[in-house]
């Protein structure tokens, strides 16, 4: 029987954030991608842009230290580092979709085996009516990472291989970093990066439902 601890939210951040090469320059989506801000590794310079016109964001403030005139696209307050600047949204856009991001990390409700990303809506009465930024990040950053628990709360897969919420990209997504493993998307599916220890490889498949390459 498999004996294998999932990573926590934070554990989770910081092998996102190991990944991210120096000099980047990285959207952190909405939810648990802001969490990456607070586990950039020493010494790398890694420049944090959010859709509501900020470059420079820095990790959350110290509790008492919170300013919300200063905060993330999810309302939520941050810091900013030395030489970061404030602009307007469509400028902020713009650098959205004019292919000046490295990587943007977002979260999802499903991620198909070559890439296709839903993370906007269910269809649930009541869900947000549009789905703004995520679509220009995901095609416009140079690469799109998914942020996410590897299983639905009635323990389905978010992997899937086919979306049947609405899409927010086709083939867009080049990474996805779970709590259980670290996948790659390819044309030809799915491909191991890495995974907890003690969750093998075939546990994984089956979770998951689909085929996976060793790495």
């Amino acid at each position: 029987m498999s004996n294998y601890t999932k990573r926590s939210k934070d554990e989770l951040a910081a092998r996102v954030a190991r990944d991210i090469h120096d000099g980047a320059y990285v959207n952190l989506g909405i939810g648990q991608p802001t969490l990456v801000a607070n586990h950039i590794p020493e010494g790398r310079e890694v420049i944090l842009q959010s859709e509501n016109g900020i470059l420079g964001m820095g990790p959350a403030p110290a509790a008492g230290a919170e300013d919300y005139d200063l905060i993330n696209a999810g309302k939520q307050p941050v810091t900013l580092l030395a030489g970061g600047a404030f602009f307007h949204h469509a400028d902020s856009f713009s650098m959205m979709r004019g292919g000046h991001l490295d990587i943007c990390v977002l979260g999802a409700f499903q991620v198909s085996e070559t890439g296709d990303l839903a993370n906007w809506s269910t269809g649930e009465p009541g869900a947000i009516p549009a789905v703004g930024g995520a679509m220009d990040l995901a095609i416009g950053a140079k690469q799109t990472w998914v942020m996410m628990d590897l299983l639905t709360k009635k323990g389905e897969s978010k992997i899937v291989k086919q979306c049947s919420y609405p899409l927010t990209g086709i083939g867009c997504v080049k990474r996805i970093y779970t709590d259980l493993a670290t996948l790659a998307c390819t044309d030809e599916g799915l491909v191991l990066i890495d995974k907890v220890d003690g969750l093998e490889l075939a546990e994984l498949e089956k979770l998951v439902g689909l085929p996976i390459k060793a790495a």
